[in-house]
């Protein structure tokens, strides 16, 4: 990681600017991007854009990922309590199930976590294959967040084949709000979702989104792919204040902190 800028409110009054120009290690990263202390529930996400705006290419992040985003990818899973995804998400990007990392297990070990943070798939109509290793075969057991008017045979089919199912709405979709308090209800505070756009707009829009961190990938699309955040709009919108900027071989790695 190079030109580092601190981890610190840059909104702050006396917000100072110190760039530092070398590799930082997995612990550095970790301590820049520790959840912050006191807070009861903080729900995060991690996403990727190129320069043009585009959340994916061809329906995927990873062609405009890099390897530096990578390891801060890995880095906010080895923080979290729980990684919320959306079902798309999941059958587009072939998600595995999240394990355990020596790098993090004594940090993760101190604040009283699991070996890997949960998976809690959101999903109106459980159109899932259970049979993929992150339901089948996951080392900390995966969560399903649908609504109460869910197919109800999906429903059972998950509850029969071991997933546990979470009611988080009135309706077939998940409610946003109810879905964060549900999962910190169950001791999992520091929450980190990582899309799809669908659901980073849904969490938007309900304005439970408490953090931002983004990739700007150095390159162009074009194409007509979707935003980070698609979805309801806002009658206003909300303000972020910038908390930290990174920059590597033209990725800008930078975090933002609901005001």
């Amino acid at each position: 990681m190079r030109r580092l800028f601190p981890v610190t409110d840059m909104t702050a009054p006396n917000a100072q600017v110190n760039a530092v120009d070398r590799e930082w290690s997995l612990d550095e990263l970790a301590d820049a991007y520790a959840y912050p202390a006191g807070a009861e529930t903080w729900l995060r996400a991690n996403m990727v854009s190129s320069l043009d705006g585009a959340g994916q290419h061809e329906g995927r992040s990873q062609p405009l990922s890099s390897d530096t985003d990578m390891r801060i990818f890995g880095t906010l899973r080895g923080l979290a309590d729980v990684v919320v995804v959306g079902a798309e998400t999941v059958r587009q990007e072939g998600y595995r199930p999240a394990r355990a990392r020596e790098a993090f297990a004594a940090r993760r070990a101190a604040a009283g976590q699991g070996p890997a943070p949960v998976i809690a798939v959101v999903t109106a109509s459980l159109g899932l294959d259970l049979t993929l290793p992150l339901f089948a075969a996951p080392l900390v057991p995966t969560l399903i967040l649908t609504g109460a008017g869910a197919p109800a045979e999906r429903i059972a089919a998950a509850r029969d084949a071991g997933v546990e199912v979470l009611l988080a709405g009135e309706g077939a979709a998940v409610d946003p709000a109810r879905a964060v308090a549900l999962l910190a209800g169950r001791g999992l505070r520091r929450q980190l979702t990582e899309g799809g756009p669908r659901l980073l707009g849904q969490f938007a829009a309900a304005e439970v989104l408490d953090e931002l961190c983004l990739t700007v990938s150095p390159t162009m699309t074009a194409g007509d792919a979707q935003r980070i955040a698609h979805g309801p709009s806002l009658a206003l919108p909300t303000r972020f204040g910038l908390a930290s900027l990174l920059e590597q071989d033209g990725f800008l790695f930078s975090r933002y902190r609901r005001i």
